[in-house]
């Protein structure tokens, strides 16, 4: 692979991920506007945002022929539509999880995320797990029952981040898309009832009585914070290998750990402590079995 071409892509999927892990502020500047409404924001500008840099980018026909091929085919239809779901969900759910103190746990379902990925590919693609990944695992399982006997609480963010990211992953696969034309056409299907949901709720539908000016504009650059970083993980996934990729996905978790903790002051007891070395040991036995795995792979 061209060093040049690599370099540029380290850069662009590092700037992705340092975006999306310092995301959590953003949500916190508009916290006292419901989980609801700015998801709804969210998708809709994105989806006005999209559809301009398809315009713009000279796009139009190789968009509009996309869609005419999505319409056709219905395993494909049935999968954005799955897809637009389920990102909505994630967007959902982290959106309010930030916005109601729980950063921490938010970072641990991202942590979690790859993981997650695997039982999806062994129960519906029938993949076979190497003895690592087995052990990886039975070790993020414990972390999970740690924190869960600790506080008495299931950790269902966590685990409703990684598993609905893990089958949107798994969509996007079986649909095969571009980051461009596919944000696109999620935000689309899921704009009507997003429009729909602004237009009944009191103060949503683009009011600035809600916080003022400066909160509209925050709510109308939710476009922005969701289009850019996914465009520069677009640009970067192209040039850099599987394994570099997984290793820089952690960088998104890790400072929203940060930021939970010393910004926003969320409790992170022993407990937490025990729960994510558990996840660290585990991510670490994965990427190991993913490397020795690529390796076998690449003498044979």
């Amino acid at each position: 692979m061209n060093l040049r071409k690599e370099q540029a892509g380290i850069i662009y999927m590092t700037s992705a991920y340092v975006l999306w892990g310092f995301l959590p502020i953003y949500w916190k500047l508009v916290d006292h506007v419901s989980a609801g409404e700015v998801l709804a924001h969210r998708i809709v500008w994105s989806f006005v945002l999209m559809t301009g840099i398809v315009y713009f980018s000279k796009n139009r026909t190789h968009f509009i022929a996309e869609c005419k091929s999505i319409i056709t085919d219905k395993n494909k239809l049935i999968g954005i539509i799955l897809a637009s779901i389920f990102i909505s969900l994630n967007w959902l759910t982290f959106i309010w999880a930030v916005t109601s103190g729980h950063v921490v746990q938010a970072s641990l379902g991202y942590y979690i995320n790859p993981l997650i990925s695997i039982v999806l590919g062994v129960v519906i693609l029938k993949e076979k797990l190497t003895k690592g990944q087995v052990l990886a695992l039975i070790i993020a399982g414990l972390a999970v029952i740690n924190l869960t006997i600790s506080f008495g609480v299931f950790p269902w963010i966590s685990l409703v981040l990684a598993f609905t990211f893990a089958i949107y992953g798994l969509l996007k696969k079986t649909v095969d898309i571009g980051a461009m034309f596919g944000l696109t056409i999620e935000t689309m299907i899921v704009t009507p009832i997003a429009l729909i949901y602004l237009v009944i709720t009191p103060n949503g539908a683009f009011s600035v009585s809600t916080g003022g000016l400066g909160t509209s504009l925050l709510l109308m650059g939710t476009g922005i914070a969701t289009a850019i970083p996914l465009l520069l993980f677009a640009h970067g996934a192209k040039r850099i290998p599987l394994s570099l990729l997984g290793f820089l996905q952690y960088i998104a978790p890790t400072i929203m750990l940060i930021i939970g903790i010393f910004v926003f002051n969320e409790t992170f007891s022993s407990a937490h402590f025990i729960s994510f070395l558990l996840i660290w040991l585990s991510l670490i036995i994965f990427m190991g079995s993913l490397e020795s795995k690529r390796r076998i792979q690449h003498k044979a």
